[in-house]
């Protein structure tokens, strides 16, 4: 009875040891957002607005992934080689170059942050490439499944811009509407009339069509408000 008994204890033991390992693989382990910076500039304003939003996301468990596009390999945007088209690669882009290993990681994440300044109307060139192939391999040209993305993650969209805050809300719209439809639900925040320089005073010629103090009296005021919002809305993307 006594050697029952102890074999009972030992069974509950390891009953109680594969729960407890369970639970900790199922529901302790953070989850993982990758944070995509398709600006140029260190320590500027589109990479202080997702750093933020990376941090909220690091404040509720997340484990943070990131990728600096200007800084990574050699790659380009979608070839149009209709690989992902096939069964067997559907939804994987096929060209494998620097892009390739941030695809890779939003796709086995939980969640995604990624930022862009307005360089003349648009986002930058960087962040169009991994636009393209993101969206793209996902896209079926199926009636009736135009995406064969299976697992959605939520999204956050940046940009910067030296416009004002609405001067481009149509576009961020846009991108907001095609990143909701094939890659997840996507929030967006807007930072306008952006700090571009710490010296204005120092350029060869005057930038007349800015004011200088007020943008940097902006950058004092409100910026550090809009830190503060990418902060939470990273935090709620966990």
């Amino acid at each position: 009875m006594a050697l029952y008994f102890f074999g009972g204890i030992m069974a509950l033991h390891m009953v109680d040891y594969k729960i407890e390992v369970f639970l900790l693989e199922e529901f302790d382990m953070g989850k993982r957002i990758v944070v995509v910076n398709a600006g140029p500039r260190k320590g500027w304003n589109t990479d202080t607005l997702i750093s933020e939003a990376a941090k909220g996301a690091e404040s509720a468990g997340a484990e943070i992934e990131r990728f600096d596009l200007f800084r990574i390999e050699k790659y380009t945007g979608c070839i149009s080689c209709f690989g992902c088209k096939r069964e067997k690669n559907k939804g994987y882009c096929i060209c494998r170059d620097g892009l390739t290993p941030v695809l890779d990681a939003i796709r086995e994440s939980d969640g995604l942050i990624i930022g862009s300044p307005n360089y003349l109307s648009e986002f930058t060139a960087s962040f169009r490439a991994l636009y393209e192939r993101l969206i793209f391999q996902n896209l079926t040209y199926n009636a009736e499944t135009p995406c064969c993305n299976e697992r959605m993650i939520p999204v956050l969209l940046v940009m910067t811009s030296n416009a004002p805050d609405t001067a481009y809300t149509y576009l961020v719209q846009n991108y907001q509407q095609t990143l909701s439809r094939f890659v997840g639900p996507t929030e967006t925040l807007i930072s306008g009339n952006t700090l571009q320089l710490k010296d204005y005073s120092k350029l060869d010629w005057e930038w007349s069509i800015f004011d200088p103090e007020e943008k940097k009296k902006r950058h004092e005021t409100v910026f550090p408000e809009e830190c503060k919002k990418a902060f939470e809305m990273g935090k709620a993307l966990v």
